[in-house]
């Protein structure tokens, strides 16, 4: 069941993060980063939103390296070759190096790099409570274990799933230009560690 939705989730995934750059295109991800960066300034401060912006365009310059999205950099070098070839070179270059749906995926990276920024800005408070959770769910196992309890596959398998579908979302709402709800965000890791915690309860330990 586990394997079932991981696989299931990892696929939707991957379709909507490739089908949303098609329908967007680069300037709405951008406006949308804006309106994100004010909030954040508002909520935050000057400060730390600059904090955040500036560690999410280090982010995008450590992604560029390793995402599909050609670099003009990369453009055949074409000082040797003439006439009509070198101008079919040039538009080919032009519609390849140019092309709306790479800069919608450039865009759209920048816009999941700033609210992943956000989200290690709520680092702090949020990685105590998923230690507690973690740390509650590693005491309730030991116990179940010193009393020769039955261990739980089924609830065990339920929470791993709901666990790797709310990372999956979590995901999702990283790439949709939509204002997401304030809290919506920090949620996500919290409720995260509450499954993660209730799946290690479940898991089966001997003696």
């Amino acid at each position: 069941m586990i394997r079932a939705v991981a696989v299931l989730s990892l696929v939707i995934l991957l379709i909507l993060a490739l089908y949303v750059p098609s329908a967007h295109p680069p300037e709405r991800f951008l406006a949308q980063l804006r309106a994100e960066h004010e909030a954040a300034v508002a909520y935050w401060g000057v400060e730390p939103a600059t904090r955040m912006l500036d560690r999410a365009a280090s982010m995008q310059e450590a992604t560029a390296s390793v995402t599909p999205i050609p670099a003009a950099k990369d453009a055949p070098f074409k000082a040797s070759v003439h006439g009509a070839v070198s101008r079919e070179m040039s538009s080919i270059n032009h519609r390849f190096f140019n092309n709306a749906y790479f800069r919608s995926v450039d865009a759209l990276l920048l816009l999941a790099s700033y609210r992943l920024s956000t989200l290690l800005e709520w680092l702090p408070w949020l990685g105590a409570f998923f230690l507690a959770a973690i740390a509650d769910g590693g005491c309730a196992r030991l116990i179940k274990a010193k009393e020769f309890l039955q261990h739980d596959p089924e609830m065990f398998a339920l929470y791993a799933s709901l666990g790797i579908v709310t990372l999956c979302a979590t995901v999702i709402g990283f790439v949709v230009p939509v204002t997401p709800y304030p809290l919506l965000l920090p949620c996500a890791p919290l409720l995260v560690g509450v499954l993660t915690g209730r799946a290690l309860g479940c898991f089966h330990r001997r003696g």
